[in-house]
């Protein structure tokens, strides 16, 4: 399975330059870096995709919040959740996807 890709003329929710839900990945056409951006939202595409999308996106929401709960300000509970962790690894690495095993998320956890 292959995301649509859509172009925004404004970044979504006010900063970030690109979005991934369900089928969709959504970035700003502004953005420098596009298959950089791109490739980040593929991850988190696949990562979806493994757990039947809902079951994702309850997680991440989960692993959000309990950071928020221990104290931690909104940057790090994101850039501490293990999607966002392989997202951000491996994002630079445009042949990652391609050999990117199941779940392999987990080993940020």
């Amino acid at each position: 399975m292959i995301p649509i890709r859509i172009q925004t003329d404004k970044k979504l929710f006010r900063y970030y330059t690109g979005f991934s839900f369900f089928i969709f990945i959504f970035y700003w056409k502004g953005v420098r870096e596009k298959e950089i951006i791109i490739n980040h939202e593929l991850i988190h595409f696949y990562q979806q995709l493994e757990m039947l999308f809902v079951f994702h996106w309850l997680l991440y929401l989960l692993f959000y919040l309990i950071a928020r709960l221990k104290g931690k300000n909104h940057d790090t509970a994101y850039y501490n959740i293990p999607f966002e962790k392989e997202a951000y690894t491996f994002e630079h690495n445009l042949h990652y996807i391609r050999r990117r095993k199941l779940f392999a998320w987990v080993k940020f956890i």
